[in-house]
């Protein structure tokens, strides 16, 4: 398992950025006859709603778990009761989804959308994995801003990893 940490300031524009990199995923998933899925909690859907408007993701989107509470990730995605703020929990959330849903390529996210801290974390504090078959890659990164700054940084960040791994990065 890969990890990296980084931080993030938030600035304007991340609609217009997760649009163009979900139609860049949407091409390169076309192409690779690959299918892409999702593992929420901290997003709460919002990756899945710009693959799901991105083109003609019938095609290559099988679909997300929304598993924002906890109970949701260990008894839907078998994640190990424990805490869920962890790149373990990322890494287990993407391959639960995966074999749930049967997608190629899976991103998942969980973190600390704020405005206080959780499990001993900051607000910002957020865990990206992308998992396909038997590879994984885990980043952690820590965003300023509120809830909604948290959400839609992570969303961007989940929409490169995914382009990423797609394009072989």
């Amino acid at each position: 398992m890969s990890s990296s940490t980084a931080t993030y300031r938030t600035t304007g524009g991340p609609n217009d950025e997760a649009a163009r990199l979900a139609d860049l995923i949407a091409d390169a998933a076309r192409e690779r006859g690959c299918t892409v899925a999702v593992a929420e909690s901290l997003t709460s859907g919002t990756i899945a709603c710009r693959l799901g408007a991105a083109p003609d993701a019938s095609s290559w989107f099988a679909g997300g778990v929304i598993a924002y509470a906890s109970e949701v990730k260990f008894k839907v995605l078998d994640v190990a009761r424990g805490p869920v703020v962890t790149a373990r929990c990322a890494v287990q959330m993407a391959r639960g989804a995966a074999l749930l849903l049967g997608a190629d390529l899976v991103v998942a996210v969980t973190g600390v959308g704020g405005p206080e801290p959780d499990e001993g974390h900051p607000a910002g504090t957020v865990y990206l994995a992308v998992v396909r078959g038997p590879d994984e890659d885990v980043v952690h990164y820590r965003f300023d801003g509120g809830p909604t700054a948290v959400v839609e940084a992570a969303t961007v960040a989940a929409l490169r990893m995914l382009s990423a791994a797609l394009h072989g990065e």
